[in-house]
């Protein structure tokens, strides 16, 4: 651009130069080599703004390439963490299916049960701690049931009738529960154990103190 530049003001100089006198060629050349100069000028600011604007944009697309970097990891990163949580869903979801089959198949087979054994542990007034002696059935239970898997139990709590109806309902209530606290220590599986507190026994002819107990049922599939 530059070379048409100089082309366009020279070659009409040099018309000049070849029709006028001395004292006009010297004016001549002295305008050519002003206006050679201030072109100069002129084009090598023009050069400077299109290097700076080819700069401006070079920065531009560096920028947008390390956004779209760090973009792209970001997405990794979060499909990486989708993932694995999916992963550790399907993995609950597994299990609660295991656990719901299970208690499925107990619930169906309620009814095909026969009592084994029976066994009574009794509480203090107004207590509902496992004693030594019930401890000590208990372990006979424990020992049981270890070595037959199909063997279950069924819990049922009592109190005697002093004090109010709600009050004793609730004491045996923590009782079954004290009862089924113990037996999930020694190793017995929860599904394998059936509880519920009864309340209070309000039947004259039993002394107060047998009534307030835990009746403990070992029972067997009929089929077996």
């Amino acid at each position: 651009m530059r070379q048409v530049v100089k082309l366009g003001v020279v070659l009409p100089a040099v018309m000049l130069l070849a029709s006028g006198c001395v004292a006009t060629r010297g004016w001549v050349t002295e305008m050519v080599g002003k206006k050679e100069v201030e072109i100069d000028q002129r084009v090598a600011a023009v050069d400077k703004k299109a290097a700076e604007e080819n700069q401006r944009v070079d920065q531009k697309v560096d920028g947008v390439d390390t956004r779209l970097k760090t973009t792209e990891g970001t997405l990794t990163e979060t499909t990486a963490t989708a993932k694995g949580a999916r992963e550790r869903a399907d993995t609950a979801y597994t299990k609660a299916d295991e656990t719901n089959s299970r208690l499925t198949r107990l619930w169906a087979n309620r009814n095909n049960r026969k009592e084994a054994e029976t066994y009574q542990i009794l509480f203090g007034f107004d207590k509902w701690d496992v004693g030594d002696a019930g401890q000590t059935a208990l372990s006979t239970l424990v020992k049981e049931m270890r070595e037959n898997p199909k063997l279950t139990v069924d819990l049922q709590g009592y109190a005697d009738p002093v004090g109010t109806y709600g009050y004793n309902v609730a004491l045996s209530q923590r009782r079954v529960e004290s009862v089924r606290r113990y037996l999930v220590e020694k190793g017995i599986e929860l599904p394998r154990i059936n509880l519920i507190g009864l309340g209070p026994i309000a039947e004259k002819g039993t002394p107060n103190k047998d009534k307030r107990r835990v009746t403990v049922k070992m029972m067997v599939n009929s089929d077996d």
